[in-house]
C-alpha cells in the first residue's frame, strides 16, 4: 500500500473528457406539430421519381395478395359458402401473404438496383480520393457491460483507420458506458487509459460513465448531446462490436457536409466474425441476401429511411432538435421510455424536414452476430418490446406515412409468428373439422344435387407453391446477383459452393423457424401480459450452452411439436407429412439448437468452404487492424502483470488507475440531490468493515459501485488493510 500513500494531487491534471459544449435537446410533443424551422416538407435530396417507386412496390404487393387472395378463397369455397373456420383463415392468409408479398417485391427492386451498381447516391464515391473534411464529427460507442478488451481493440481499429486516412484531426471517440457491473466498470477505466496510452490518442479518445442509466441508450446518447454535443457538427453512433473503416466515415461526413438538409445516413453492416454454425449462417445470410433487402427499401423509401441505431452518421443539431423521446403513457411494457428508441428518432427527424438516407452500397461497416439460437432469443425479446411499444407512437402527428409504415413494419416482425401460429392450428381445426363433422349435403333448400364440402386439392397445391416461391424469391435473386459479382462470388468459394451454401441455410433455417416462431410468440404473450423485458447484456462470445441448459429451455417446444404431430396424424396422415418441416423442427429442437451452437461445427463448415463470406476470404484492411489491436493487446497482458479482477482490488494494485478513476467520479452531492441509499448504506458498512476482505465480503453489487462512485469510499478502500 505503500504506492498509494502519496498525494493524488502532486500529479498532473487527467482530462478523461473534453471541456463541455451544451446543446439543448428539447423533449418532443408527439401530439403537436413539429417547428419545420423553414425546411419543407421534401428534402431536396429525395428522388424525383419516389412516388413511382413507391407505387411499383407497394402496388405491386397489393395486386399480388389480391389475388392471392382470390386462389385461396377457390380452395375453401364451394357451393354454401366458406365457413367460420375458412373466413378465419383467409383473412390470416391475406395479413400474412401481404407481409412476403412486400418483401418479393422491394427485393426484386433491390436486386435491379444491385445489379446496376444502384445504392450510393449523395455523392458518395466508393473510390477516389478522399475529400477534404472541414467540420468536426464525434464517434460515440455506448457500452453496456460489455468485454473491455474487445470494445476497446475496436476502437483502436477503428482509430488506426482513421489516421490512415490522414483526416484524424477531425474525428474525437466518445465511450459512454452505462457499466452497472463495479469490477467490469474498472476494467473498462484501466482499458481506457491503456487504449490512450497505445494510440497517443489522449486530446481525442474520451471516457465518461454514467452514474444513473436512465432511459438506457436514448439516454445514454441524449446525454451526451446534452453535456458535448454542440461542439460536434455531426455523430456517429456504434455499438460494442461495431467496426468502421476511416475511409467509410470520411466519405460519410463529407456527405453531410456537401448536403446540410440530410439528417442522417444509414449503412448497412456487414457481419463479421462469426464461428458458431448459427452465427455463420447468420453472417452468411446477412452478406448474400441481405444487400438485395437493403438495396430495395433504399430505392423505394428515399429520403424517408429508417435508423437501425449503429453504423450511421446523424446531424447533430438536428437530433438535438427533433429526437428528444418523451416518455409513453403508462407502465412498462408498453409504457414508460421508449426502448427501440432507433426507429422513432428516424421518424421525428424526418417529421422535422430532415433526410433519412440508407446508403447500402458504401462498404467498411461491419458488426458482430449473437453466436447462438439462444442469445438471438435474449435479444429478442427486447427489442419485441420496443416495437410492440410503437403502437402508442403511432398517432403522432405529422409523421410521414413511410415513417409510420417503418413502425409497423417493425411490429409486425414479431405479431407475425402468433399469427402464423394461428393460421397453422387453424388449418388442422379445419381438416378437424371436416373428419369429424357429418355434412348436410341438402340441407333446408331442396335441390336435385347435394352440396358437398370440400378443399379443393388442386387449387390448394398451386396456392403452396405460389407462396412458397414469393417466400423463396429473394433468396434465388441474391444468388444471382452473387453470381453475377465475380469478387462475391469468389469470396463465397464460387457458384456451386455458394449454391450448396444457400441451400444448407435455406434447409437449416426452415428447420429453425418453427423453433423461432414459438420463441417469437411467447415473447408476445410475455409482453402483452405486463411482463417488462429488463436490460440484460448481450453476450457476443463463441463459448457453447451446456447440453441440460439447452433440453431445459426447449424440451417444450419439442413436447409441442410431439402433441402437434400426434393430433394431425389423428386427424389425416396426409396432414401429418403435409406439417412435416414444421413438425421436424419442434421435434428435434435440442439437437438443432446444439449443433447450430457448436463452434466446432460452424468451424468444420468453413473448412468444408461452405457459408463462406468475402470478409473472411480477403478480409478487408480494417478487419485486419481489429486482428493486430486484439493480438496486441493479448500479447500486452501477457507481458505485464495481470490485474486483479475485482475491482477494488484493481484499484490499490495500480497507483495511475486509482488517480484517473477519482478524477473521473462526479463532483460530490450537494444538499438537496437526490440521495442514492446503496450509497449511503455502502459507506456504512465499508466503514465497519475493517478490512478489504471483510467489505467484499459484506458489500453487494449494487453498493461496492455506489461506493466506488465517490471519493471517500475510494480513500476508504485505498487505505483498508488487507
Amino acid at each position: 500500500m505503500d504506492a498509494m500513500s502519496g498525494s493524488f494531487g502532486q500529479e498532473a491534471p487527467f482530462h478523461a473528457l473534453p471541456p463541455e459544449a451544451p446543446l439543448a435537446m428539447p423533449v418532443q410533443d408527439l401530439h403537436a406539430l413539429p417547428n419545420r424551422e423553414g425546411r419543407g416538407r421534401r428534402p431536396a435530396t429525395s428522388p424525383r421519381s419516389i412516388a413511382l417507386r413507391r407505387l411499383a412496390v407497394v402496388g405491386s404487393a397489393l395486386l399480388m395478395t389480391a389475388y392471392g387472395a382470390w386462389r385461396t378463397h377457390k380452395v375453401m369455397d364451394d357451393a354454401s359458402g366458406i365457413s367460420t373456420l375458412g373466413i378465419i383463415m383467409l383473412v390470416l392468409f391475406v395479413a400474412l401473404f401481404m407481409w412476403i408479398a412486400l418483401a418479393f417485391t422491394s427485393s426484386v427492386a433491390g436486386f435491379c438496383s444491385l445489379v446496376l451498381r444502384g445504392g450510393l447516391g449523395l455523392g458518395i464515391s466508393r473510390s477516389g480520393p478522399l475529400p477534404r473534411l472541414e467540420r468536426r464529427t464525434a464517434l460515440l460507442l455506448p457500452t453496456y457491460n460489455e468485454p473491455p478488451e474487445r470494445v476497446m481493440a475496436g476502437l483502436k481499429a477503428i482509430y488506426t483507420s482513421l489516421e490512415q486516412t490522414g483526416q484524424l484531426d477531425a474525428f474525437d471517440l466518445f465511450i459512454l458506458s452505462d457499466t452497472t457491473n463495479p469490477d467490469v466498470w474498472v476494467q473498462e477505466e484501466a482499458a481506457f487509459l491503456a487504449l490512450r496510452a497505445s494510440t497517443g490518442g489522449e486530446q481525442r479518445i474520451f471516457y465518461r460513465r454514467r452514474h444513473a442509466n436512465t432511459e438506457r441508450k436514448a439516454g445514454n446518447v441524449g446525454d451526451w448531446v446534452r453535456r458535448f454535443g454542440g461542439a460536434y457538427d455531426h455523430m456517429v453512433t456504434l455499438d460494442a462490436d461495431s467496426i468502421m473503416s476511416g475511409e467509410t466515415l470520411v466519405r460519410m461526413a463529407a456527405a453531410m457536409e456537401r448536403h446540410p438538409g440530410v439528417g442522417l445516413i444509414q449503412t448497412l453492416p456487414v457481419i463479421v466474425g462469426g464461428t458458431t454454425l448459427f452465427a455463420r449462417m447468420q453472417q452468411f445470410a446477412g452478406r448474400v441476401y441481405g444487400p438485395v433487402i437493403a438495396y430495395g427499401i433504399a430505392w423505394w423509401h428515399g429520403a424517408e429511411g429508417n435508423y437501425w441505431g449503429h453504423n450511421a452518421i446523424i446531424r447533430t443539431c438536428a437530433f438535438a432538435s427533433q429526437a428528444g423521446l418523451p416518455h409513453v403513457p403508462g407502465k412498462p411494457p408498453f409504457g414508460g421510455h421508449i426502448l427501440s428508441h432507433d426507429f422513432v428518432e428516424a421518424a421525428l427527424m424526418r417529421r422535422g424536414g430532415w433526410a433519412i438516407h440508407m446508403v447500402p452500397a458504401l462498404d467498411g461497416s461491419y458488426e458482430e452476430s449473437p453466436p447462438t439460437l439462444t442469445d438471438v432469443a435474449i435479444r429478442d425479446r427486447r427489442w419485441c418490446q420496443g416495437n410492440l411499444q410503437h403502437v402508442k407512437v403511432l398517432p403522432t402527428r405529422g409523421l410521414h406515412w413511410v415513417s409510420r409504415m417503418h413502425m409497423v413494419v417493425g411490429i409486425g416482425a414479431y405479431v407475425t409468428s402468433p399469427l402464423w401460429l394461428v393460421f397453422l392450428l387453424t388449418g388442422i381445426l379445419i381438416s378437424l373439422q371436416a373428419h369429424f363433422e357429418r355434412p348436410e349435403y341438402f340441407g333446408d333448400t331442396k335441390t336435385l344435387y347435394p352440396h358437398w364440402p370440400h378443399v379443393d386439392p388442386v387449387q390448394a397445391k398451386y396456392v403452396f407453391i405460389g407462396t412458397m416461391l414469393v417466400l423463396l424469391a429473394p433468396k434465388m435473386l441474391a444468388y444471382i446477383a452473387l453470381v453475377l459479382d465475380p469478387a462475391a462470388r469468389r469470396g463465397c468459394g464460387g457458384a456451386v459452393r455458394a449454391a450448396l451454401s444457400v441451400l444448407t441455410e435455406t434447409l437449416i433455417g426452415g428447420l429453425i423457424a418453427p423453433i423461432a416462431m414459438l420463441i417469437q410468440t411467447s415473447g408476445v404473450l410475455s409482453i402483452l401480459s405486463g411482463h417488462d423485458s429488463g436490460w440484460n447484456t448481450q453476450r457476443r462470445d463463441d463459448g457453447g450452452i451446456p447440453l441440460m441448459d439447452i433440453v431445459r429451455q426447449y424440451g417444450r417446444f419439442t413436447l409441442f411439436g410431439l402433441a402437434l404431430g400426434a393430433g394431425a396424424w389423428v386427424v389425416s396422415p396426409s396432414l401429418f407429412f403435409w406439417m412435416m418441416p414444421v413438425l421436424l423442427g419442434l421435434v428435434f429442437s435440442i439437437p438443432l439448437v446444439a449443433l447450430t451452437s457448436s463452434r466446432g461445427v460452424g468451424l468444420d463448415f468453413r473448412r468444408a468452404g461452405l457459408l463462406l463470406v468475402p470478409e473472411e476470404t480477403a478480409p478487408p484492411p480494417v478487419l485486419n487492424l481489429l486482428d493486430a489491436a486484439e493480438t496486441s493487446m493479448d500479447e500486452q497482458a501477457k507481458a505485464a502483470p495481470a490485474l486483479p479482477d475485482d475491482g477494488l482490488k484493481a484499484l490499490r494494485a495500480d497507483a495511475a488507475l486509482a488517480r484517473a478513476h477519482l478524477a473521473m467520479l462526479p463532483p460530490p452531492r450537494k444538499a438537496g440531490d437526490t440521495i442514492n441509499p446503496d450509497q449511503l448504506v455502502g459507506l456504512v458498512k465499508l466503514g465497519e468493515a475493517g478490512t478489504l476482505s471483510n467489505a467484499l465480503r459484506v458489500l453487494s453489487p449494487k453498493e461496492k459501485a455506489a461506493v466506488l462512485g465517490t471519493a471517500q469510499g475510494v480513500e476508504t478502500i485505498l487505505h483498508l488493510p488487507d
